[in-house]
């Protein structure tokens, strides 16, 4: 009996440390599924976190472009350092040379094979311009587009459409001149072709190389062309539009073979030296920084760029500046567009871009882009002040002027580089005025016959 009793009261206990233990292990159990989960979570955050920072680092965006299309500073790369830092994409900046960029882009976007962001030439509206607004992505929805100037918005513009961004402002070619040259020779800044002469010769007769020319880029030499199309204007107030619509023809442009003419009487006579031929740009810094020459033709940032190169020479205060006299020219040629940034539709980053351009758009890059590019005066952005100074703005404010003729004429600036050519061979004996005269007016209606533009196709 007493067995039985001992055996009933080992069950009870038995049952009851086992109800316990079941609980318990539940209770723990419990627990630690809730743990597991929070774990598992955080675990999968953290690893999608991981795998969207990994995918990031990951990223590289190609970025296109001519030789003349970046800051020769570099800030443009510093920039992109930064925004590497902060987002972990990495730019791959892919230079090719002016003469052979706007081809070789045009071979890329139509191959599929572009970068995904192209550097060109704008305005982009001109019928002779790249046809972005085929190739690349609609931006117009960007917070940035409103904080454009509508004078370059413009320029990256198609249909109504925004398609790139921009960032420096009007850019204006003078004559930029020693002071000291000028005063110890008893000259004065000419307005007319004819005291240029007299300047030139001046100059020359003294020892010193009148104008800093250099052929060898292929597009400085042009510049007096067609940076005086206020004197187009001036003629005709329409004159553009009665180009474009080929209501006329270059050769009804008295000013243009003028200044054709007088270049080459120019170049005849001495005024760009002896080896303007086989000059390079890069090297006029040089030139005008040691006083080998008097003159040469740039805007007004270039005397920052000399005097960065060459501190000793306070190029900002050693430099002056007069408009353009060929023709007789007293306007100022105001060109409104510049280099353009664009996303090509077949980039596979294309809101990494978008967030590339959003970086380079904040107020503070901006301004590190402003004061990192020495040779530019303004950006385009509202609420960023330009680097002109009181002297330079009121010389500026005391001129009339006029929109170039290579952002306002069709066929014109997408032969730039062969009117170089051209003017080239003119000053080897090669050419005459007329002949190049014609040359741009026959590549003139090439383009547009290859174009099928209507105003020129019947």
């Amino acid at each position: 009996m007493k067995k039985s009793i001992t055996k009933l009261i080992s069950l009870i206990m038995l049952l009851t440390l086992t109800v316990v233990g079941i609980y318990g292990c539940s209770s723990q159990t419990d627990t630690a599924v809730e743990n597991a989960a929070e774990s598992n979570t955080e675990n999968a955050a953290g690893t999608e976190q991981s795998s969207q920072a990994e995918t990031t680092k990951n990223v590289t965006l190609t970025f296109g472009s001519h030789q003349s299309g970046l800051p020769t500073s570099g800030v443009m790369q510093e920039l992109a350092k930064d925004f590497e830092a902060e987002t972990g994409i990495k730019i791959d900046f892919q230079i090719s040379p002016d003469a052979q960029w706007r081809d070789l882009i045009k071979v890329k976007m139509d191959s599929g094979e572009a970068p995904d962001i192209i550097c060109v030439d704008t305005p982009i509206g001109l019928v002779s311009s790249l046809p972005m607004d085929q190739y690349c992505v609609d931006l117009t929805d960007q917070e940035w587009v409103s904080r454009i100037e509508e004078t370059a918005l413009s320029a990256v513009s198609a249909d109504g459409k925004v398609y790139g961004i921009t960032f420096a402002g009007a850019k204006m070619y003078l004559y930029l001149y020693n002071k000291g040259i000028f005063a110890d020779l008893s000259l004065e800044p000419p307005t007319t072709y004819a005291e240029f002469q007299d300047v030139c010769q001046t100059i020359l007769d003294a020892g010193i190389t009148p104008i800093y020319e250099a052929t060898t880029n292929g597009w400085h030499q042009v510049l007096p062309l067609f940076e005086t199309g206020g004197l187009w204007v001036d003629q005709d107030s329409d004159i553009y539009a009665k180009l474009n619509n080929n209501e006329i023809d270059l050769d009804e442009i008295p000013a243009l073979l003028t200044v054709i003419q007088q270049l080459d009487e120019s170049a005849r006579a001495g005024y760009f030296g002896t080896d303007y031929l086989s000059n390079t740009w890069e090297n006029g810094k040089e030139a005008m920084a040691t006083e080998q020459c008097a003159m040469t033709m740039s805007d007004f940032g270039y005397r920052r760029e000399i005097e960065a190169a060459f501190p000793e020479f306070k190029a900002t205060e050693e430099l002056g500046a007069f408009v353009m006299p060929w023709g007789d020219n007293q306007i100022i040629g105001v060109n409104p567009a510049a280099n353009g940034l664009f996303i090509s539709k077949d980039s596979k980053y294309i809101e990494e871009v978008k967030l590339f351009f959003d970086f380079l758009a904040r107020p503070e890059n901006l301004i590190k882009y402003r004061d990192g590019y020495p040779q530019v005066s303004a950006l385009c952005w509202t609420g960023i002040d330009s680097k002109y100074s009181e002297e330079d703005q009121a010389f500026l404010d005391s001129y009339p002027k006029a929109n170039v003729v290579q952002t306002s004429v069709n066929y014109i600036d997408s032969q730039w580089m062969d009117v170089g050519k051209d003017l080239e061979a003119m000053y080897a004996g090669a050419m005459t005025p007329e002949d190049v005269l014609a040359s741009i007016m026959k590549r003139r209606h090439d383009q547009a016959e290859l174009q099928k533009d209507p105003a020129f196709v019947e």
